[in-house]
């Protein structure tokens, strides 16, 4: 049973321990008629990413909360090698953010085009789905803290817009 001692406090972990790169190919299945991969294909590739991510770093269950924003910015095609890479940006006491980037490689060539970004908020969960303390985040290097610094100003928006009650 996952459990939390209060009195004792979590060691914090690096950015780059929890980090994952995810690769998959873009089949027929993945597209419409004319050959584009669906959003919503990429969306839930991109929700796969960030989970791992978060999970890696809470070292339990995590929940998806929000997707803060995604952006897509060139479309994929069938035959594309879609790499999806996640990275934690801020930690609460119990959530996370996760940032994830997509590219779409075309494996004949090599060529990489930067397809989407995203921004995601997972929640840790206990054995009894309860929210469940994270680890503090390490920044080591000046773009780490200029994302803690970016995640600080979104989390300070959506709490803003958040429905009162």
């Amino acid at each position: 049973m996952t459990t939390f001692d209060s009195a004792a406090p979590l060691p914090a972990r690096a950015v780059h321990e929890s980090e994952v790169t995810l690769a998959q190919l873009m089949l027929p299945s993945d597209a419409n008629p004319h050959g584009n991969v669906h959003g919503g294909t990429v969306m839930m590739l991109v929700d796969t990413a960030g989970g791992i991510a978060a999970a890696r770093h809470a070292r339990c269950r995590v929940a998806t909360v929000m997707v803060d924003s995604m952006t897509f910015l060139h479309p994929v095609f069938v035959g594309d090698l879609l790499l999806l890479s996640a990275r934690l940006t801020w930690t609460g006491r119990t959530s996370m953010e996760v940032e994830v980037t997509v590219s779409a490689e075309t494996i004949t060539t090599g060529e990489l085009t930067h397809t989407s970004t995203a921004y995601l908020v997972y929640v840790a969960l206990d054995d009894a789905s309860q929210p469940y303390p994270v680890p503090p985040l390490l920044l080591e290097q000046p773009d780490e803290r200029r994302r803690w610094e970016e995640a600080e100003s979104r989390r300070a928006y959506r709490l803003a817009r958040r429905p009162a009650g």
